[in-house]
This record gives structure tokens, sequence and C-alpha cells, in this order.
């Protein structure tokens, strides 16, 4: 992190970042205010990114506040995730027409993107999504062809927010490999700038068509700092267990039968998760018949017909619909992928509306499995 060829561009730099990437064809996609929240969105202008906004998150809660500084990247995640536009929640696949040999599939020519402001934990997601989506035999060709030539701008992050847990699973809250330029944030007495940190050939490309300035050595260190000490003001801690053996081996706690009891299996942690993946599909036609579509959409293991089979649906109950989240997004996840499937982003806890915690979830498995080893000890 922070090489020794760090640069340094002003506010200003980073408005003309924005316009550099417009002006090679890239759809800018970054944080901006609307409807009480940060989201992500086309970006015309550097103007419309999130200065001086802040957010307070807990289980449940999510809001967002004005900061006492200009401060960019002040926040941490928001209800929408990179995903959505790697993975779109809804896309046609196939028109018919009257006559069936004319069937076709519908056009899908994504746009070049880059996206500004990919936190450590939001890069591990998209890592995750090129395994899952864009690996083995038989890769997404819908996927890969949004992820191809994807410009990427991360943030280290300074700021973590009251859900976030990016520490404990390895992911942040600095940024590891898979972008072309790194930012680290910095506002202090000595004014408002950005410590930038080259990924790629083409972040350099990019690069040197700003202004900027070489950092010196003190800006590096204090920057790593900030970093480092945001490792520490975590807002929510992973249990220091071998979780994927603890759900292995927790199949049968009444934990599952307690979380049931809060869970209103609304989906809302399937659809803000960065990783979640899953998909189904619908046909639609017209009232006259003579035209139908096919379209793909997200899908959840918390809906009933998700795991319906011939005569009904395997998952009937709240309680398994859970277990099969949990258990595979942390357990599982590994078997088939190679990592876990969580990367401590925290969306799921801030807006899940019965405030459900997952950290705490499994911290009490871990005592319940404690205390009953000690008891067949």
């Amino acid at each position: 992190m922070m090489p020794d060829n760090t640069v340094v561009i002003d506010r200003a730099g980073l408005d003309r970042l924005v316009d550099v990437l417009r002006a090679r064809g890239y759809r800018v996609i970054g944080p901006q205010v609307r409807d009480g929240a940060i989201i992500l969105d086309e970006l015309d202008s550097g103007a419309q990114l999130p200065s001086g906004w802040g957010v307070e998150t807990a289980p449940g809660r999510y809001r967002i506040h004005r900061r006492d500084d200009d401060a960019v990247f002040a926040h941490s995640a928001g209800p929408g995730s990179w995903k959505q536009f790697l993975h779109p929640p809804r896309r046609k696949m196939l028109e018919i027409g009257p006559d069936p040999e004319t069937a076709a599939p519908a056009e899908d020519v994504p746009v070049r993107s880059a996206f500004l402001g990919v936190r450590g934990c939001d890069l591990a997601s998209i890592a995750i999504l090129g395994r899952v989506l864009g690996g083995g035999t038989y890769p997404d060709p819908a996927f890969t062809a949004r992820r191809k030539d994807l410009f990427v701008i991360a943030v280290n992050c300074t700021e973590p927010g009251g859900v976030c847990f990016c520490a404990s699973m390895g992911t942040g809250p600095g940024v590891s490999a898979g972008y072309d330029l790194a930012l680290t944030e910095r506002l202090d007495a000595d004014g408002h700038r950005f410590l930038v940190e080259v990924g790629s050939p083409d972040g350099a490309q990019v690069l040197a068509e700003l202004t900027s300035r070489p950092a010196d050595a003190t800006e590096v260190a204090h920057a790593r700092a900030a970093v480092s000490e945001a490792s520490g003001r975590m807002g929510r801690q992973m249990p220091e267990v071998d979780i994927h053996a603890l759900l292995r081996d927790s199949l049968e706690s009444p934990q599952w039968q307690d979380v049931a009891s809060r869970c209103l299996t609304c989906a809302n942690c399937t659809m803000v998760c960065p990783t979640c993946f899953c998909t189904t599909t619908e046909d639609l036609t017209d009232l006259t018949g003579d035209h139908a579509e096919r379209w793909q959409r997200w899908a959840s293991c918390f809906e009933l017909d998700f795991s319906y089979l011939h005569g009904g649906s395997v998952r009937q109950s709240g309680e398994s619909r859970y277990r099969q989240w949990l258990t595979h997004k942390l357990g599982t996840w590994h078997d088939q992928f190679g990592s876990s499937g969580c990367v401590g982003c925290g969306r799921c806890i801030a807006w899940c509306p019965a405030g459900i915690d997952l950290t705490a979830e499994v911290g009490r498995l871990a005592e319940l499995a404690e205390e009953s080893a000690d008891v067949d000890g």
C-alpha cells in the first residue's frame, strides 16, 4: 500500500479525474446523495460526489448527516453495491415473435464503465463475483462483458461505519489488488487532497492527464497510519473461530429457531449483499400472444419458491431458509468457490428491518458450541 511513487491530487483534481474518464468513453459510476441515502449512479461531473456527507449505521438503521468538513469518501457502504452494474437486478434475455424460428437473444451491449470510490470490501466482492460468475467451465457471458475493460478507482477507508467488520474478514479497510488507481483522502490543516497509487498501466495513463505532485514521506506515513487506525475502529467483529467448521457442526443448534422468531424472510439481506448472485427467470407475453420475452431477475434463498421441487418447497420454514443463507455465505461457499461469501461490508445488518446482526448470530453459535463442549467434556 502506498508505494514510493505515490502522488497527490487536490479536490479539483478529483473532479478532473471524472472528466478525463468520461472523455475516454467511460460511463463513470460513483457515490452521490439521493433520497436520504448515499447511492451509486452515473456521474456527470465530480460536483455530484457527496462532499461533506457522512452516515450513521446500526442494526436496522441507516441515516445520512452533514459533516463539519468537505470530505468526499467519509461514509460507509450504502444500500447499493457495484454488483448492480455487473450483474443487474433485471435484464432481458430473449425475445420471441409469432414465428418461433425468429426467437433471438435480446441485445445486451454494456457500456464501458469506470467505478469511482470502491472500498476494500467491495473490491473483494467484485473479485468474488469474478470467480463465481466469470470463472469455471461456463462463465456468464453477460457478466464477463460488463466486467471487461472495467476501470476501478478504489478508496482506502479511514472512517469505518457502525456495522462494518471488513477487518475481521480480511478485506479492508485498505484496498488490495484489482484496482487501476487507489485514493486515500486526507483533509487537515494542509488542505484537502488525495494520495494516489497506480495499480495498472491504464491507471498510469489516466493519472498522467491530471495535475499532481509527488507525495512526501510524511504524507504517506500519515495516510498509512489513518488506514491502519481504521482497523481498530470497526463497528463489528466476526468471532475469531473456524466459522466454516462452526456452522458445519451447528446445523441443529437452537439458535436457528431463535433467529427465525425475529427474521421476516423479507430477503433484504440478499438484495443488498454485494456477492449474492442467485437468479430466476420469468416469461412474459403481451395481450395478443404474438410477442414473448424471457427476463432474468435476482432471486433469494429466503423466497419460499426458491427451493421448489415437484410437490413443494424443500425449505418451508424461516428457520431453514435463514440457516441456508448463513451456512452457505460463511461456510459452504468455501467449498464451492474457495473463500467466504462475506466481505464484511455490514449492509445486511443495516438494512435488516428486524436489526438482525450476522456477527452476533455467529457469536452466539460459537458460545453455544463452547457450552456444549464444556458439558460433554
